[in-house]
C-alpha cells in the first residue's frame, strides 16, 4: 500500500508554515519517539515528581546487560605482573688494537665481531642492519678502533639475580650493566655463554630479592597470544604484542634451530628479551628478527623455553654447554633418496660420511645408513636427530635404530663429546689439478668422468667429474666439474664403465632414480641421479 502525504495544515493543531509534508504513518512514529525521549530525559512522574534517570529500573536493565557483553581482551594485568622481570642490558667493549696485516678482519669497514664466514656473521648480514651488526651493537661511527656500546634486552629467572640474555649481546664484552624497569642499575657479570644457541647466562650481585620470570614448561600452539618486552632502540621497557605463527623454523643459523616464529613488532634491542604467554610465563626468547629494511616488518624468532632450560642449568653449573657426538656428518633424506633406498617415506637422517675413530664408526655404521630412530624415538629429519643427540650428555648410552643396506638393525654405542671447534678440510685446488683429458661421457646424465687417480688432488678412489653440461641432470643435482663420486647405488666406482654398469643395473631393476655418493672438497653427501628410460 502506498502512503500519501498529508498536508499537516490541515490538521487542528498546526498553522503556518505550510511547506513541510510528512506522512501520516511516519508523523505518529515520531511523536510516540519524541513522547518517550521527553519523559526519559525530563524524567516527569504525576505522584512522585521529577525521576533521576541514571538510577531508574529501566537504566540498571541496560547496565546488566552491557555487564554481561564480554569486554576486549587487554594484557594490562600481565604487563604489570611480568613487567619488572624485564631488565636492560647495556655492554662494552674495550678499545680494538688494529692488526698490522692488511687482510686482517680487524681492519674490515664492517666492524662486525664474528669471524669472517661463521654461521653468526652470514647470520646477521642476513638478519642484521645493513652493516652486519647484531642489532643494538654500536661502533665507531666513522669505521675507527674506538670502544664499542650495544644495547639488548634480558629478564631475571631467579631472585638472587640469575638472568638471561642473548651471547651476541654480552659477546667479548668487558662490562655488562643492566637496568630495571624502576631504573635501578647493576653492575653484572657473565656467567657463561653458547654460541650454538645464542643464548648467555648473567649474574647480579647483593640482592636477593629481584622479581624474576618463569620458563614454561608447556609448548606454545600455533596461533597463541604472545607479549614480547625488551629495549627496542635503547628506549627503556616496551610491550608488543602478537601471535605464535609457526615453530620449528630453521633460519640458517646452526644445527640446533628450532626457532618460535612470533608476528609481532619485535625491533633491535629486544633481543635477549622475553616472550611471555598470556599465564605470564616466558616461552622463548627473543633472538632474531627478519628485518631486509633494518626495521621490524613483524616477524620475530624466539629460542624455546625448553631449549633454554637445558642451556642455562649447565651454564650455571658449568660455564659452557657440553653436547653429545656421534660422528656422523648426515643430510636429509629427500623424496628421490628415499626411492633410490627403497623407504617408503622420505624421512629418517642419511649418514654421507661417518667420521674416522668417532662413536658411530666405532659401532658400525657406514655411509648410506639411515638413522631411523635415537632410543625408540622416531627421528624426522637430519635436523631433528642433531638437536636429539646434542640434548643428551656426554657419556650417555643410546640405542639407534638403523636401516643398512635394505635392513633394520639397531646399534647401540655411547655418546662423545662435540668438539669445540671443526677441523678444516682443505678442498682441492685448481692450481693443483692437472688438467685431464676430457674424460668419459656418462650416458643420460650430461657429465665427463675420469678415474680420480688420474687427476692430481683428487685422490685416489672414485671417479672425478670433469665436465658438466649445465642443461644437465647432473647439473639440476648440484653436479660441478672436480667433484668426486666414490659410490654409485652403493658400489664403490674407479672407472666411467663401472659407473655405466652401475646405472644399467638400476635401470635394468626399473628403478626411477640412482644414489651416488660424492665428494665435494672436505664433505660428502649422497645425490639420486634420475635413471632415463632407453
Amino acid at each position: 500500500m502506498t502512503e500519501r502525504p498529508v498536508d499537516l495544515s490541515s490538521l487542528p493543531s498546526y498553522g503556518a508554515p505550510r511547506r513541510s509534508l510528512f506522512s501520516a504513518r511516519k508523523f505518529a512514529l515520531m511523536a510516540s519517539v519524541v513522547a518517550g525521549l521527553g519523559a526519559a530525559v525530563y524524567g516527569f512522574s504525576p505522584s512522585s515528581g521529577p525521576i533521576d534517570v541514571f538510577t531508574s529500573a529501566a537504566h540498571a536493565q541496560v547496565n546488566n546487560e552491557v555487564r554481561k557483553v564480554e569486554r576486549p581482551i587487554g594484557f594490562a594485568d600481565i604487563v604489570e605482573r611480568v613487567k619488572p622481570s624485564v631488565i636492560s642490558v647495556k655492554i662494552n667493549i674495550a678499545e680494538k688494537v688494529a692488526s698490522k696485516d692488511k687482510d686482517d678482519s680487524a681492519n674490515r669497514d664492517d666492524d662486525t665481531p664474528f669471524q669472517p664466514g661463521s654461521p653468526m656473521e652470514r647470520f646477521f648480514r642476513r638478519f642484521g642492519g645493513p652493516d652486519g651488526l647484531p642489532p643494538g651493537l654500536r661502533g665507531n661511527p666513522r669505521g675507527g678502533r674506538g670502544p664499542v656500546t650495544g644495547q639488548g634486552s634480558g629478564f631475571f629467572i631467579s631472585p638472587d639475580g640469575y638472568a638471561v640474555t642473548n651471547n651476541h649481546v654480552v659477546d667479548g664484552a668487558d662490562k655488562v650493566e643492566v637496568t630495571m624497569d624502576d631504573g635501578k642499575s647493576y653492575s653484572a657479570k657473565v656467567i657463561g655463554t653458547d654460541p650454538r644457541t645464542d643464548l648467555a647466562l648473567i649474574k647480579v650481585a647483593g640482592r636477593t630479592d629481584f622479581p624474576f620470570a618463569k620458563l614454561s614448561d608447556s609448548k606454545p600452539r600455533i596461533g597463541d597470544w604472545v607479549l614480547a618486552v625488551g629495549n627496542p632502540f635503547g628506549l627503556g621497557g616496551t610491550v608488543t604484542a602478537g601471535i605464535v605463527s609457526a615453530s620449528g623454523r630453521d633460519i640458517g643459523n646452526g644445527p640446533y634451530d628450532d626457532f618460535i616464529q612470533i608476528d609481532a613488532p619485535v625491533n633491535k634491542g629486544n633481543s635477549g628479551g622475553p616472550a611471555f604467554d598470556t599465564a605470564g610465563e616466558v616461552m622463548g626468547v627473543n633472538t632474531a628478527i627478519y628485518s631486509p629494511s633494518g626495521g621490524s616488518v613483524g616477524i620475530a624468532f624466539s629460542i624455546p623455553a625448553s631449549t633454554v632450560k637445558s642451556v642455562v642449568a649447565q651454564l650455571k653449573d658449568k660455564g659452557s654447554v657440553a653436547r653429545g657426538w656421534i660422528g656422523v656428518q648426515i643430510q636429509p633424506v629427500t623424496a628421490d633418496i628415499a626411492d633410490s633406498l627403497g623407504l617408503k617415506k622420505a624421512e629418517g637422517a642419511l649418514v654421507a660420511e661417518p667420521q674416522a675413530n668417532g662413536p658411530a664408526a666405532k659401532a658400525g655404521i657406514e655411509s648410506g645408513d639411515v638413522i631411523t630412530a635415537v632410543n625408540g624415538e622416531t627421528v624426522k629429519d637430519a635436523r631433528e636427530l642433531a638437536r636429539t643427540i646434542g640434548g643428551l650428555a656426554p657419556g650417555a648410552a643410546v640405542k639407534l635404530n638403523v636401516l643398512h643396506k635394505g635392513t633394520d638393525k639397531v646399534v647401540n654405542l655411547t655418546l662423545g663429546q662435540l668438539p669445540n671447534t671443526v677441523e678444516a678440510k682443505a678442498s682441492i685446488d685448481d692450481g693443483d689439478k692437472a688438467k685431464p683429458n676430457k674424460g668419459t661421457d656418462v650416458p643420460k646424465l650430461g657429465m665427463t668422468v675420469a678415474p680420480a687417480n688420474s687427476v692430481a688432488g683428487a685422490g685416489k678412489e672414485g671417479v672425478v667429474v670433469t665436465e658438466v653440461d649445465p642443461k644437465s641432470a647432473a647439473a639440476e643435482r648440484g653436479f660441478k666439474e672436480g667433484d668426486v663420486i666414490l659410490e654409485v647405488a652403493g658400489k664403490s666406482v674407479a672407472t666411467a664403465g663401472e659407473v655405466r654398469d652401475a646405472i644399467n643395473a638400476a635401470r635394468s631393476d626399473n628403478k626411477s632414480s640412482v644414489l651416488m655418493r660424492v665428494k665435494s672438497g672436505g664433505s660428502s653427501r649422497f645425490v639420486a641421479v634420475p635413471v632415463a628410460k632407453g
